[in-house]
């Protein structure tokens, strides 16, 4: 069985930080695994772990930069990894997820997985729309916001728990090949190991290009137009001095607001 989990390196800006026209400044940016993604490899890693045979791969679209971000699901029991990456990619502001779905998809094609896991959304965009687009570009059934995965590889049905609005949940039966977006909760995301940091240095990463996956990028359906930081607004109250100082100025307020009246 071949599991192949889309994986989403993030940028997480610091809490003070400079725009620089339509972007935030390098210096205030820390990348990482995207959250939701983290469950998917556990997800993946535990169905490895359970059964005989099970190869999990991840697909990334992504920068040389994005490696180090990689090699966190490969220390965390992924087999290899695969990067998507050319020099048009690197001159879009902003990737649409219709152009993720199709390299993903291509990906895919190539791998022949039974199964494909991506997290529900990535915590910069938050689009929540390409697993799902990818499957539509695959043909392959799906399940949006899982949050239980029983497989049943004899019968090639998963069982899945859905997360729905209103705190209502939906178990459903849906045959392979399929993709699942993986909510989090769903496991408890282990840490990398030592000893798996080191042996993810080893594990096969390939870099491909849109044009060796045959996809034609075309013209992204998003246009980054403008960037800035919006305006907090705050009802908070300060209090200065000493303990007996703020405590007075505390009760007084509260007086002034009718509580304890």
């Amino acid at each position: 069985m071949k599991i192949l989990v889309t994986v989403t390196e993030i940028a997480e800006a610091d809490d003070e930080f400079e725009i620089d026209g339509l972007s935030i400044d390098d210096r205030y940016l820390t990348y990482d695994l995207n959250e939701w993604d983290d469950y998917a490899i556990e997800e993946a890693v535990q169905v490895s772990e359970a059964g005989d045979d099970v190869e999990v791969v991840t697909a990334t679209i992504g920068p040389e930069r994005a490696e180090e971000t990689i090699r966190q699901g490969l220390a965390k029991g992924a087999d290899r990894a695969v990067r998507v990456w050319d020099d048009a990619l690197a001159d879009v502001d902003l990737l649409d997820s219709a152009t993720k779905a199709r390299l993903l998809a291509a990906v895919a094609r190539e791998e022949e997985p039974d199964l494909i896991l991506s997290g529900v959304q990535s915590a910069d965009a938050a689009f929540a729309a390409t697993g799902v687009a990818m499957a539509a570009e695959l043909g392959y059934e799906w399940a949006a916001v899982v949050n239980q995965l029983d497989l049943d590889e004899d019968a090639g049905v998963a069982n899945v728990h859905r997360e729905l609005e209103g705190g209502v949940e939906e178990l459903t039966a849906v045959e392979l090949p399929a993709v699942f977006t993986i909510q989090t909760g769903i496991n408890e995301p282990r840490y990398a190991s030592l000893r798996g940091i080191r042996q993810a240095q080893s594990k096969p990463l390939d870099v491909m290009t849109p044009d060796e996956l045959g996809v034609d990028r075309g013209e992204s359906a998003l246009a980054l137009t403008s960037l800035e930081e919006p305006e907090t607004e705050s009802d908070a109250t300060y209090f200065e001095g000493s303990v007996d100082e703020t405590a007075a100025q505390l009760a007084e307020l509260l007086h002034e607001k009718g509580v304890g009246a």
